[in-house]
Formats: structure tokens, sequence, C-alpha cells
């Protein structure tokens, strides 16, 4: 949490706890196992799930404007648009309801979409519905000009310092910071006065490491206390020497890779240009504050007037007002490709399969390894990752990764191709100094194995001294595919005895019944 006092930020730290909390996204990269994935709802109880015939989408799924923005050429099948947490594609595509705030319509929007374009984007919490409201399009707006300034290099107004001191807390805050070394550069971000967001440059004269805060409000005084505690947002004043020089390459700045980054820290690269003494547009004392049903009026008012749509899902399940809101074109993180490319149910397809791989024969298994190396997915992800684990540290899932995963297929399949994954694996270190050595021992029989003028036992005792006496052992019994997926357990879709995981699922089940128990409530009333 963020504010400009204890109280402030204990607020802002429980409001963001309850928004993740509502909106499901705690469990947002996480496998909902059998129960709920069978149950009678697995995010909502007002989800509705359209039933597949023949990968084909089913009629009555989002707007005509929805797919011509996420699927202009008419790509998308259903395979792209199933739910990674609950995995359940025979039971269909599960999409949750959201009111189009143009005129009101009930569209339902796939679980999938949301997940893989807007992540936490337009998420939040608030004392009444119209606070919530505001507070997640104030976000929507603080990222969307964000970026396009950042993007494309634009220099703002700063902030006349007669201006910041009308705000003491605030010129307290920043007189503290400076104090510390740093410069501030305070700009007004609203370009000429249209949007609500204002922007703080913390300098560290130390390296000439910048970054960039920006902060959303209708208030001007709001949006510029959020920014300048934005800085400092879940991290200390001894970790703000982790950003980079400014630099000319507009090109790299402008890239969907860099502007992800500022979106997860803000550690991403600016152009000099930002910092042009000549400002693109003129300082605008501006502010659109009023009630909180004014200001979401004029946030919605100014969206739809930029030619995008609001779609808002409200939640009082928690006995807190939150909500989540999406504005395709606006409030998107990943770009639309991402459903085709590196859409995050690719995962779940090899989930049941990952946690059953004793259950396959040699020709199965390689078939397994065929298929993830034609899915082209990072050998570098973490296989529990890549299917929606929470796992156990001191369990080999913990670290395994997909390169890894596929040096066990190769392994247990006798595929020489294994002596190039266990190169992989020594090569990206990203396993242990025990594990280490045992992959170095394991590389050395293998290419013992594949030589037909070398046997074992002219080697043994020499690599006995190098790596011990048991991996050696252990080696040759992997070689020779009597000792299968070494350490690793495959429970199938139970997930007996990850524990880690289990402990998430009970975390889970209480915020069913708590939905359960309201939407009944809601039922019974009406």
């Amino acid at each position: 949490g963020k504010g400009a006092t204890d109280k402030a930020s204990i607020a802002s730290a429980l409001g963001e706890y309850f928004e993740r909390l509502s909106c499901n996204y705690f469990f947002a990269d996480f496998y909902l196992g059998e129960e709920f994935a069978n149950g009678d709802f697995t995010h909502y109880p007002n989800e509705k799930w359209f039933k597949v015939a023949e990968d084909e989408v089913p009629q009555g799924i989002m707007d005509e404007s929805l797919w011509d923005y996420f699927d202009p050429e008419r790509e998308l099948t259903a395979s792209h648009l199933y739910d990674f947490n609950s995995g359940n594609f025979e039971r269909g595509i599960c999409t949750v309801p959201y009111t189009r705030q143009r005129d009101g319509q009930e569209i339902y929007i796939p679980v999938n979409v949301i997940g893989n374009i807007f992540v936490s984007n337009g998420m939040s919490a608030g004392n009444t519905k119209f606070e919530a409201r505001v507070q997640g399009l104030s976000e929507v707006f603080e990222r969307a000009i964000k970026n396009r300034i950042i993007a494309e290099g634009i220099s703002l107004p700063i902030v006349p310092e007669e201006i910041v001191k009308q705000y003491p807390k605030i010129h307290e805050a920043c007189e503290e910071l400076r104090s510390h070394g740093f410069h501030l550069r305070i700009a007004d971000a609203s370009l000429g006065g249209k949007y609500p967001v204002m922007s703080v440059t913390l300098i560290n004269p130390v390296d000439g490491s910048v970054f960039a805060s920006f902060g959303a409000h209708p208030s001007f005084e709001v949006a510029l206390e959020r920014t300048v505690t934005e800085l400092l947002q879940g991290r200390r004043l001894d970790q703000l020497d982790v950003f980079q020089p400014a630099t000319f390459d507009n090109d790299e700045v402008a890239t969907p890779e860099n502007i992800e980054l500022h979106f997860i820290d803000s550690s991403g690269l600016i152009s000099h240009d930002f910092f042009r003494s000549e400002a693109d547009f003129e300082f605008v004392h501006w502010d659109f504050s009023g009630s909180t049903e004014q200001e979401y009026n004029f946030c919605t008012d100014l969206i739809h007037s930029m030619g995008h749509d609001i779609y808002i899902m409200d939640y009082t399940h928690l006995n807190v007002y939150a909500c989540r809101i999406l504005v395709p074109g606006m409030s998107d993180i990943y770009p639309v490709d991402e459903l085709i490319w590196r859409n995050n149910n690719e995962g779940a397809k090899f989930r049941e399969t990952f946690l059953s791989l004793d259950q396959y024969d040699t020709e199965q298994l390689m078939e397994i390894y065929d298929s993830l190396e034609e899915a082209g997915h990072s050998d570098i992800i973490r296989a529990a990752e890549f299917i929606g684990l929470a796992t156990d540290a001191d369990t080999p899932w913990h670290t395994l990764r997909i390169g890894e995963l596929k040096a066990h297929l190769c392994l247990a399949a006798g595929s020489e191709e294994a002596i190039d994954w266990v190169d992989w694996i020594l090569h990206t270190g990203q396993v242990n100094e025990d594990a280490m050595r045992h992959f170095r021992c394991l590389k050395a029989i293998l290419e013992i194995k594949y030589d037909d003028e070398r046997e074992y036992a002219s080697y043994q005792d020499a690599l006995g001294l190098m790596f011990g006496a048991n991996n050696v052992t252990l080696a040759i019994e992997i070689a020779e595919g009597r000792t299968r997926f070494n350490g690793l357990t495959f429970p199938g879709l139970s997930l007996e005895g990850f524990k880690k995981h289990a402990a998430l699922l009970d975390g889970y089940r209480k915020l069913h019944v708590a939905k359960q128990q309201h939407w009944a409530r809601e039922v019974s009333d009406s």
C-alpha cells in the first residue's frame, strides 16, 4: 500500500488486498483442482459455460466490437478460450458477465481473455461502488497515458513550485526525497488539461539513473499525492538505485517488452526526449473533482469520447465494494495476439500429462517431448509455473524447468538427445551445486554410453573420485533406463503430496463459500 500517512498506506494495502481477493487475482496463476473445475461454479456463481463442438466458438460470447478488437483476422478458435485455472476443456468455455457502461448491456467475456490480456489492470476496491470504480478508472488512465508518454517520448510541463506548495504534505514528502540527494521532476501529465494524470520523475545523480512515477485521479491533489507515494510503493529509499539511465534509443523505449517492464515495476527505459526543456504541452492546473458519482461520470464520458467501451463487473461478496474494469484498447497490458501466440492455457493442456509421466511408455514419452518442442515454450520457465502448481521448496518439482523436464523425457525414452538437454542444464546453471554435480556425472556417463569404443567399467573408479560413487551408480541406472524421472512424483490431477498447493486450495475454498453465501442471499432477496 501507499499513502502520505501510516494509516493511509495501511488502508491502501487493505484495498489492494481486497481487490485481488474479490477478483480472484491471488489464484490467477494456479490450477484450482478437480473439486472446483467440476463444481457448480469455478470462478463465480454467475459464470456461464459455453459447450464447444469441433473447436468452433459458440454463439453468445462477447459482443461484435469485442470480437473485432480481439480477433480482427478471425483466427481464434474455442481452444484459445478455455480457461487456465479449471483446465476443464470438456466443460467448455468459462465466461463471466460484465456490464457495458454505454448502454447497460450484459456481455459474457471469457475468463481466459481477461487473464491473458488485462491481468491486474483495472481492479479496485473502495468504500462505495463509485469510489471503487473511480479508483479503477483512474488506474486505467494512469497506465494508458503513462504508456503513451513513455513510448512517444513526450516532454511534460513542470508544475510550478508555488503550486506544489499549495499541498503541504506532498511538498514535505518531495523535500524529504530531495534531502536524500535525489532530484525530482514534478510534471503535469494531463496532456494539456485533458486527462487526470500527474508524473514525478526521480533522478539519481550518483549513477544518472531515472525512474518515472505516474498517478491519476479526477482530483489534481489526489493524483499528485498518489504519484509521489507511488515512488516508494513496495521499495525503500535504499532500493532506489536499481533503475536505468535515460536513452536516445527511442525504438527500444517503445517496444512492448519495455512498456511491460514499466507496468511491472517501472524499471524500463525512458527516452532523453522525456526530459527536454521544451514541453510538448502547456501546464494546466486542472481539477475534475466532485462527488464520487460525478467523478465516475467524468471518467466514463472521457473514455467514451476517446472511442472506447467500458465493461465493469462489481463485487460485494466480501462485504467490501470492489470491481474489475476492462477498457479494450486502453487498459490492455498485453497485445491481443498473445491469445494465439502466448496463451496461458497452453500450460493447462500439458497439466495432466506432466503429472502422470510415469504412466507412459517410451514411444508416448517421445511424443510428449515432440509436442513440447513443437509448442516452442521457453525452456527456462519452471514446469510447475507452466501448469499452475504451487510447489514445496524441498521437492524436485520446485526447481524443475521445462528444459530439465525435456532431459528427463529423453532419458526415460532412451534418446541420445538427452546429452544435449543435460548440457543445457549445465550451461543455464539453474540448479543447486549437488544437482550440478549429478548432471556433470550423468553427462559423462551418457557420453560413455553412446560411444561404441568406451565401457562404464573403464571410468567408474575415476568418476567416483570426481562425483562420488553413489552419483556414478545413479547416473548409470538413469542412462540405462532402470531409474526414470529421478526424484519426481506423479500424483495425477489429485495433486496428492503437493502440500503448498493444497493449502492454496484451502484458502480458495473459504473464498468459494463466501461467494456461495453472498449469491444465495442475493437470489433470496430478489
